[in-house]
């Protein structure tokens, strides 16, 4: 084998430089990086440690330290005001030796969201600065620092741990750490008076009064107005003080030239937090460009009631609430009612002018006196402080399975199988006043239609009709009063139509036996809405109340037929056997605990759960959100969606992922709704509104919807860029 001698010596003179190399590596003396920090303190993730800008004292008395972590991907800590959730990194001193005080300095946080909670902190790199003052600046200064922090991804971790480092008194030759320019770097990125950056803090302001949202919490927005001396591109701000107030996301609207930014943010005070007149810390935020100022809270325009927001006085709102009763006669939702109305008409063939009005009289007023009686509950329920809406009683149980039981017995009636017989000394009043035996034509009869038809038509919203009820709940007394009698009377107007002019009855059929099949038809009608308040029942209690329910109508059908062919002197105990049903199935709700929770029943994967909360953050990022609070017991609300939201263009956008589509459920009670309407003046459904860039706020849809009206709002909404996408 050939061997090179000079190949050899080449190989043992490359050999020995790197064993010269390891020997001085292994014991040269530490950097200066190793001599001006502390040793890294490392979990699964994160790394931190103290740096000093400079490897001894010096002269000053003021020393600049760091501290400085590196954080694994995806976790964050958290900023000195962390924002709904977290807590900052802090350090303690005490143990530490000739250190007079420090001063920890906060550079500029990044916003994030998690679960719609807002927080404020650093991911990947962050030095915090430190200004440290030593108590003798010709002794070492002996660094010893019990550090707490919070680390967070999809979970938190919280750690503690002792950071300590010695920094020697005097100069050396050459005392600039490499860390000097790390920490000098982060220390531009600590907020100041925004003068560097060409900002400035003009004011802050509420926008609005402050409403209850439940005891002891109240909600509203703040407006704040910034200045740049060049365009604003995508600007935030971070606010601090007082206790137990929290705010939401901000969204921002700039002028023509983007120098000028209107920040509106969400703000939620507890117990007795007053964020009018309250010191707030600002911190604006626009890219790496911040400025920071201390303001106080001014009072803004207190937000105008309802009765000065709409441009009607109370008479005309008065003419409002008599169409929007008149219309709901025409409502799918009062189909059986308008059956109950039919036979009412047809009955009357051929009967003398006086029997017709006082019969459609009688009916008249029975809707009157239950609009002013719904409108006394309410003021009743406002006054104790709880909330009120149109409809709202289909949200308890007990009333569902009361109307289930009249709806029934009404189509046990149609079929035939039991006879309304009123007691005998008010039959033969009723006789001897009109000349007439039947109970359907007496006075107590046609009043009790008009009463239950009121009862029918209440989970419908008709137009005008919310408008003329956001007025009078957001009124007195007197106005709900007055709107309520004028619903009343828009309700009634086709009955006293009638009552003023008998003889439109008598040119209606004459009654015969047809009138045998036509009643029929109407209690099967009556049987589908029974069927359909269980289905109510269902959602709120559970499946198997609502089959019990049902077996007990079934049951109290069969003891009415069986009663029919007992001898009389067992028919009191046939009555007795239908009462107790009817006791079974109002005790049903009383033994089941009503489901609690958002319900979110759509199958439609596209429709998020209503998160009020989450709006202004999703429009601040230029979203587009349609809102459709809903409930199971809302005809109208079912009407919108088969007509308009599930079909066409409408259902192609919803389903598009070019807007979000939000769904409330008010099937059951729901503080979060009931507030939520009552911000935009509304106490009834069907309700839907728009937000997006040309809509911040929201801009609330009427409560029929249509396909033209969906498109026009969404298009106002996104500032054309929706529709002209779609």
């Amino acid at each position: 084998m050939n061997f090179s001698v000079s190949k050899f010596s080449r190989s043992v003179a490359l050999l020995s430089s790197i064993l010269a190399m390891g020997a001085l590596a292994l014991f040269s003396p530490p950097s200066l990086a190793d001599q001006d920090a502390s040793p890294w303190i490392k979990t699964e993730q994160t790394s931190v440690r103290l740096i000093a800008a400079r490897s001894s004292i010096g002269e000053a008395e003021d020393v600049k330290l760091g501290l400085q972590f590196k954080l694994k991907k995806g976790w964050k800590i958290y900023w000195r005001s962390p924002g709904d959730a977290g807590f900052p990194p802090n350090l303690n001193w005490q143990k530490s030796e000739n250190l007079e005080k420090t001063s920890f300095g906060w550079p500029l946080p990044n916003r994030f969201e998690v679960l719609n909670l807002q927080t404020l902190g650093y991911k990947k790199e962050v030095v915090f600065p430190i200004t440290a003052t030593v108590k003798d600046k010709s002794q070492a200064l002996k660094l010893r620092a019990d550090l707490n922090y919070l680390v967070c991804d999809d979970i938190c971790i919280p750690y503690k741990t002792n950071l300590s480092f010695d920094l020697p008194a005097g100069i050396t030759t050459d005392t600039m750490s490499q860390n000097y320019h790390l920490i000098s770097q982060y220390t531009a990125k600590i907020p100041g008076d925004g003068k560097a950056h060409n900002l400035s803090i003009e004011s802050v302001e509420t926008t609005g009064d402050f409403k209850e949202i439940e005891k002891d919490v109240r909600k509203g927005f703040i407006s704040i107005k910034a200045k740049s001396g060049i365009p604003f591109t995508k600007p935030d701000v971070f606010i601090e003080g007082p206790e137990l107030t929290f705010y939401g996301a901000p969204t921002v609207s700039l002028n023509h030239d983007s120098s000028v930014a209107t920040i509106n943010v969400p703000v939620t005070e507890e117990e007795t937090a007053k964020i009018v007149t309250a010191s707030l810390r600002l911190t604006l935020k626009d890219g790496a460009r911040s400025a920071e100022r201390t303001l106080t809270v001014t009072p803004g325009k207190s937000a105008p009631t309802l009765t000065k927001t709409l441009p009607f006085s109370l008479p005309l709102i008065l003419g409002f609430a008599l169409l929007g009763g008149l219309i709901l006669n025409l409502m799918p939702c009062v189909l059986p009612v308008i059956s109950l109305k039919i036979l009412g008409v047809v009955s009357h063939g051929g009967a003398e002018d006086k029997t017709v009005r006082t019969s459609f009289i009688a009916s008249s007023l029975g809707i009157i006196f239950s609009f002013l009686a719904i409108g006394g509950g309410l003021v009743a329920l406002k006054l104790a402080g709880s909330a009120v809406g149109w409809g709202i009683q289909f949200q308890h149980p007990w009333f569902i399975v009361g109307l289930s039981v009249i709806v029934t017995l009404f189509a046990y009636n149609l079929w035939g199988m039991f006879e309304l017989r009123l007691p005998a000394w008010i039959s033969d009043r009723a006789s001897r006043s009109t000349g007439q035996a039947e109970d359907h034509q007496s006075f107590s009869g046609n009043f009790a239609t008009g009463a239950f038809a009121t009862l029918l038509a209440t989970p419908c919203s008709a137009p005008f009709l919310g408008t003329a009820v956001g007025f009078a709940l957001a009124g007195g007394i007197a106005d709900i009063f007055a709107v309520f009698f004028a619903l009343g009377v828009g309700m009634a107007l086709p009955f006293l139509t009638i009552a003023t002019f008998p003889s439109l009855a008598s040119r209606m059929p004459k009654p015969g036996t047809w009138m045998i099949t036509v009643k029929k038809i109407l209690g099967a009608a009556l049987a589908l809405t029974a069927i359909w308040l269980l289905s109510v029942l269902a959602i709120q209690l559970s499946t198997n109340a609502a089959l019990i329910v049902g077996a007990l109508m079934i049951l109290m059908g069969l003891i009415l037929m069986a009663r029919e062919r007992l001898p009389e002197n067992q028919k009191r105990l046939a009555s007795l056997g239908i009462i107790v049903v009817v006791l079974g199935a109002f005790w049903t709700p009383y033994t089941y605990t009503p489901l609690a929770g958002p319900i979110n029943n759509s199958k439609e994967a596209y429709w998020r759960t209503f998160e009020p909360n989450a709006i202004p953050q999703l429009v601040a990022e230029g979203k587009t959100v349609f809102v459709d609070v809903t409930a199971e017991w809302c005809i109208t609300c079912q009407v919108n969606k088969a007509t308009v939201l599930n079909r066409g263009q409408i259902h192609k956008l919803l389903t598009s992922g070019k807007l979000i589509a939000m769904q409330g459920d008010w099937t059951r009670p729901d503080p979060k709704i009931a507030a939520y309407l009552k911000s935009f003046g509304r106490f009834g459904i069907p309700f839907n509104a728009v937000y997006g860039p040309g809509a911040p706020l929201g801009e609330a849809l009427p409560e029929l919807l249509t396909t033209d009206l969906v498109l026009e709002g969404l298009s106002r909404a996104s500032n054309g860029t929706l529709i002209a996408g779609n």
